[in-house]
């Protein structure tokens, strides 16, 4: 069988062995233990590669222990149910933030055009009065 040790999974993973020992403490992972040693499973590792891949998709560790304790309990199709149901809370907070963004983009590019505007008068006029003045 094989084993993993907390170090090779996170350099696999490119997490510290800080954030694995906190999704250990979260009821995450369930390593088992030679004396002080924590020895992680396949089942481990690819519980950890799930959850940083949930929190990159920005579901909450409370989101991906339900999950996981629908796979735990048999449930597939209640879990692939709420797996739809986080998708769609996902993708409905981008939309508005997309929404947002692009209004504030908006009015960014308005002041932009006002400061330009407003450079371009001011230059016209130094030159109209050095004109004046000569």
């Amino acid at each position: 069988m094989e084993t993993f040790k907390i170090s090779e999974l996170a350099n696999e993973f490119d997490v510290t062995t800080r954030s694995i020992r906190f999704y250990e403490e979260q009821g995450l992972l369930h390593p088992t233990r030679n004396g002080t040693v924590r020895v992680y499973q396949r089942r481990d590792k690819v519980r950890l590669k799930l959850i940083l891949r949930g929190k990159r998709l920005g579901f909450s560790l409370d989101e991906i222990r339900e999950l996981f304790e629908l796979y735990d309990t048999n449930q597939c199709d209640t879990q692939l149910m709420k797996m739809l149901d986080i998708i769609d809370e996902k993708q409905a907070t981008l939309r508005r933030q997309l929404k947002d963004i692009d209004v504030v983009m908006h009015e960014l590019d308005n002041a932009k055009e006002r400061c330009l505007q407003a450079l371009n008068r001011s230059s016209s006029e130094k030159v109209a009065n050095k004109t004046n003045a000569s």
